[in-house]
């Protein structure tokens, strides 16, 4: 059990999990829009683990994630093969003759709010300035460049008409990233900074789970209206709504990093899935 449990921690933390996450978003946006044989989930899930284990690296060296500073530590040299194979399957794909190359254009808005999120752009005095140092900015530039990224950046890259419901699909994935994102700010509530004013800082846990469901039903409700509605796409979009809202439910400050680093970060894999078996 230790040995598979250090198997499991490796899959989560060295955020290969949160890189499935991402391939499955990006195969929802592809599915949505009948398009197929795209490499575009690929590039998603090895720039994930490129980008994250940087982030990590970087809040490390930082004096930040003190409880992940060991972990780290240990198994660093794993970690920088994990980031070698990434880098290689992403020049591979980048050189692939089926790949778009002009669709990274519009990956970059979305990649300098991703870098930034921790990186400074500026220092004022000895506070160093950041995407998630700004009140409010931090979930929005999460889910805005996750939204970006798993729904422009596909569409992009097979040279897809940005039609209304293009722009519909890109606001439905906000709604659900923010509101999968509160179970973690929930969770985080007491050891974030009170200068940051999370969305359960400024308006509390309970009132924070309200915003969450009221964002959800506008996820719903947003596939209602589109052109290219079924009632199959809207019972799934339901179910996934449900799922969320019951993993929202039970957030608190008391869960684990399990909970919200496996569990909330399904989500999408839940929603993919969902999609495969009814689809």
């Amino acid at each position: 059990m230790p040995f598979l449990k250090r198997i499991f921690d490796f899959y989560l933390f060295s955020n290969i999990h949160v890189a499935l996450s991402g391939f499955c978003l990006t195969k929802v946006t592809l599915f949505s829009f009948n398009i197929e044989n795209s490499l575009t989930p690929y590039f998603v899930a090895f720039s994930i683990i490129l980008s994250y284990n940087f982030i990590r690296f970087f809040e490390i060296k930082k004096e930040r994630l003190l409880w992940f500073k060991n972990w780290y530590n240990f198994y660093k040299i794993y970690l920088f093969i994990v980031a070698v194979i990434s880098a290689i399957w992403l020049g591979l794909i980048i050189i692939s003759n089926t790949f778009n190359l002009k669709s990274l254009y519009i990956l970059f808005p979305f990649a300098f709010m991703t870098l930034f999120y921790v990186v400074p752009l500026f220092k004022i005095g000895k506070t160093e300035v950041s995407f998630r140092n700004f009140p409010f900015i931090k979930i929005f530039s999460i889910s805005i460049a996750w939204a970006g990224i798993t729904v422009f950046f596909p569409l992009y890259e097979a040279n897809y008409d940005f039609t209304l419901n293009v722009y519909m699909e890109f606001l439905q994935r906000v709604l659900f990233l923010i509101s999968i994102t509160i179970p973690f700010d929930i969770r985080d509530v007491k050891s974030d900074s009170k200068s940051l004013k999370t969305i359960p800082q400024v308006f509390g846990i309970w009132q924070s789970k309200i915003i969450g469901y009221v964002l959800l039903i506008g996820f719903v409700c947003i596939g209602f209206f589109r052109n290219d509605f079924t009632n199959l796409n809207f019972i799934i979009l339901t179910v996934v709504a449900i799922i969320s809202g019951a993993f929202l439910l039970f957030s608190s400050t008391k869960r684990t990093r399990y909970y919200t680093g496996f569990w909330v970060e399904a989500l999408p894999i839940i929603w993919f899935t969902l999609i495969i078996l009814f689809l």
